[in-house]
């Protein structure tokens, strides 16, 4: 049986403990507002709680009789529409979780059909399912013409080639799964404070993200500049050592000069973190 008010709260749980995670570089979070003028820590807890109920929406929709994931997409966007639009009565028309409700819709819609048919919501089975629900999404999506992008990631696919979120959702979160997930178990085996666990995931995304959002305020060169410190913060040990704390606090402040927001990379930290806390729940039953 499938409990969606339960799944759904541990991705509304992520939301709020990801906008918390403090020193985030570029990033709105409990000391400054990064590089944005129109929202804030308290925007998006706003924002959060608004998207409590869609949440569980996408859990039912994917639990529900007969669904099949091939085709659980047109089942999936209505919802994040209605979120979407949730969130901007919420927040007064400010974009803090559009992203995030994309792939927390396909991520939740995953969860829901994987519990509805008996099986433990591990890391693992749900991306793959989301695989499954995200395929050929990136040609349906950008495979038209368009001569006028209407989002970045739309501008970011015709400048660079780039699939962005879509991407990343077709091919399972291969940043998640690959270089997030084993970072966030690695820190909190080792009992590093989820504060700091959740920065040093976020650092690890984005040392290997090509994040749009980047990419849709300045250019290439700025998106490398941002990768390669990112990877030597992580080099320097990060939030578990005192040289890399600092390096970090310097490196919020030098986005926020420059105005860069890496905020596809805080979307993937959201998902990590709920996708470790819906396995360790399992886990739990077991024990």
């Amino acid at each position: 049986m499938c409990n969606a008010d339960r799944i759904a709260s541990y991705a509304v749980e992520a939301l709020l403990v990801e906008a918390a995670a403090t020193p985030k570089p570029g990033l709105v979070d409990r000391a400054n507002n990064g590089a944005h003028e129109d929202m804030d820590f308290f925007t998006f807890q706003k924002s959060a709680t608004a998207l409590a109920p869609y949440f569980t929406e996408f859990v039912r929709a994917g639990a529900g009789e007969g669904r099949s994931l091939h085709t659980l997409l047109s089942e999936l966007r209505p919802i994040g529409r209605a979120a979407e639009s949730a969130m901007y009565a919420r927040t007064g028309g400010v974009n803090t979780h559009k992203g995030a409700i994309f792939s927390f819709g396909v991520l939740l819609g995953a969860a829901g059909w994987i519990s509805a048919h008996g099986k433990p919501l591990m890391a693992d089975a749900v991306l793959n399912a989301v695989r499954i629900i995200c395929a050929g999404l990136c040609h349906t999506d950008y495979g038209g013409q368009f001569d006028t992008p209407q989002t970045k990631g739309q501008a970011a696919y015709l400048t660079y080639g780039l699939t962005g979120v879509r991407g990343e959702a077709e091919a399972g979160f291969p940043l998640v799964r690959e270089y997030a997930l084993p970072t966030y178990r690695t820190c909190r085996s080792a009992g590093m404070p989820l504060n700091d666990v959740l920065v040093d995931v976020l650092l690890v995304l984005m040392a290997h993200n090509m994040d749009t959002n980047i990419l849709g305020r300045h250019d290439l060169a700025m998106l490398q500049r941002v990768q390669a410190e990112a990877a030597r913060i992580v080099g320097l040990g990060g939030m578990g050592t005192e040289a890399g704390r600092a390096a970090v606090t310097a490196f919020d402040a030098q986005l926020i000069a420059a105005w860069v927001s890496p905020g596809g990379s805080a979307d993937l930290v959201a998902l990590t973190h709920f996708l470790y806390e819906i396995e360790q729940s399992e886990l739990l039953k077991e024990t």
